[in-house]
């Protein structure tokens, strides 16, 4: 890669770095926000779900607004945004703005994030070249996500509030090296392909009340929460009869005609699930049970972060000498027996015993994360990559919002009493969630093993070919 290709690079690993921080110093945080504020068990609720709302609710409406605007004016434009309302929500001094500061936050990372990777997929040739680029870029997501765990905890020691003003500095850094960095580019060719107003009111609304109705089921209404659901599905099937009939529709349906994006996209849904529902589980344990502090938690976890060397380094050897198929199957099969080894849980269990199932979660997560990445927008065309980043960063977040859902309402269905032992054993049947959810993923990957995949042979042939310029990721 050229010095200006890393640099481009180097601008987005750092937006997808902010996104992780931004997300996982929240978690530890959410304590001391409640202490200062006075909040009640639902707005803290609230202050977590307004951001995943707004981020899976527009991540399509993201997606297709960088193809049909352009790549590098939607990245910044939105990267902007997400600065100021951090700002805000660092001033909040009511639980209503910190909840709406969050939703527009959520917003801003929905058209940010398909932007930024819909950039690198531009910019580097289709091959080894971009791979490389991609399992960089998803180590340095998962790098965020771990390290904000323990800054996160860390800043909220000395004040909650830094934990918004933290990445209202990154994010400055960030977009003075992006205007700097990514190259300006001919506008996108928009002949007849103008906003399918239609098509994006249906998918976000339907998406809105879906994400909606699994962040609500452990703890609304059924009866709301089935109302929710349905009138999701709804409009669901409405947005598919207005793409079917639309000029230029917001997401061509053919795309999803691809069985190997089809099959990324589902895999990716359900391991988000596991993933992010067991960590729920754990971290509930290791405070809940053990009496462990936010920062202790966090430094037990950081661990699984193990993901962000391996990533970039291991993730492609094994790409290029086994496939991305091979790859993605061996990291979901890693996936179950991490949580496999975790379900006979104990109140006796030391860290040491614990151990085996974090770091290979964290192996896990390197092999599987960006080759799913790679395959969820390989032989996609240019002018849809957008759309295709949107695709898999939806079924990531529906994917985060159903484990952390379901994981919350098989714990408190499991649950009966408020003994040690009582919670020992909703813990234990939570953890079936997580396993559930991997062992279903590695069954949906497994069919892709035959073929769907770019080839090792093909991989290895594209070698040699050279990088696209990076003027391209301005569109």
């Amino acid at each position: 890669m050229t010095g200006r290709a890393w640099g481009v690079l180097f601008v987005l690993c750092g937006a997808i770095f902010l996104e992780g921080v931004d997300v996982a110093m929240l978690n530890v945080a959410l304590p001391s926000i409640r202490a200062d504020l006075g909040l009640s068990t639902g707005a803290l609720q609230w202050v977590m779900s307004a951001y995943v709302l707004g981020y899976g609710g527009f991540m399509l409406l993201g997606g297709r607004a960088a193809d049909l605007f352009g790549r590098r004016r939607m990245f910044l434009l939105w990267l902007t945004v997400f600065l100021l309302f951090s700002g805000l929500g660092g001033l909040a001094t009511e639980g209503w703005m910190l909840i709406v500061a969050r939703f527009v936050t959520g917003v801003a990372a929905a058209f940010m994030t398909p932007a930024g990777l819909s950039i690198i997929t531009t910019s580097f040739a289709e091959g080894p070249q971009r791979d490389k680029a991609l399992l960089v870029y998803s180590g340095t997501a998962a790098g965020g996500f771990s390290i904000g765990l323990v800054v996160g905890g860390l800043l909220a020691s000395a004040d909650w509030r830094w934990v918004f003003f933290a990445p209202v500095i990154l994010s400055s850094v960030i977009l003075v090296a992006g205007t700097a960095l990514i190259p300006r580019s001919a506008k996108p060719d928009r002949d007849g392909q103008g906003m399918d107003v239609a098509g994006a009111v249906s998918v976000t609304a339907a998406i809105l009340l879906l994400v909606l109705a699994v962040e609500r089921a452990g703890h609304g209404s059924p009866g709301v929460t089935a109302l929710t659901a349905a009138a999701g599905l709804l409009l669901v099937l409405v947005f598919v009869l207005i793409e079917r009939r639309a000029a230029a529709p917001l997401v061509r349906l053919g795309i999803l005609r691809s069985g190997s994006l089809v099959r990324a996209n589902l895999a990716g849904l359900l391991f988000a699930a596991g993933f992010f529902g067991f960590q729920f589980i754990v971290v509930l344990h290791l405070q809940e049970l053990r009496g462990w502090s936010t920062l202790e938690t966090s430094f037990a976890m950081i661990v699984i972060g193990v993901d962000a060397i391996l990533s970039p380094t291991l993730t492609p050897k094994l790409v290029h000498r086994f496939g991305n198929a091979r790859v993605i199957f061996g990291g979901l099969l890693l996936a179950v027996l991490s949580y496999a080894l975790m379900l006979p849980l104990g109140p006796d269990w030391t860290y040491p015993m614990m151990f085996p199932s974090l770091i290979i979660l964290g192996l896990a997560f390197s092999l599987a994360y960006g080759p799913l990445t790679i395959v969820a927008t390989d032989g996609v065309e240019e002018a849809e990559q957008g759309v295709a980043g949107g695709l898999l960063y939806t079924s990531f977040q529906f994917g985060a919002a159903l484990g952390l859902s379901s994981a919350t309402a098989v714990l408190t269905a499991a649950t009966d009493g408020t003994g040690e032992q009582a919670l020992l054993d909703g813990h234990r049947a939570a953890l079936l969630v997580p396993l559930a959810a991997a062992a279903l993923a590695a069954l949906i990957a497994a069919f892709g093993l035959r073929g769907g995949s770019r080839t090792v042979a093909g991989s290895a042939a594209a070698v040699a070919e050279p990088a696209r310029e990076p003027a391209e990721s301005g569109r």
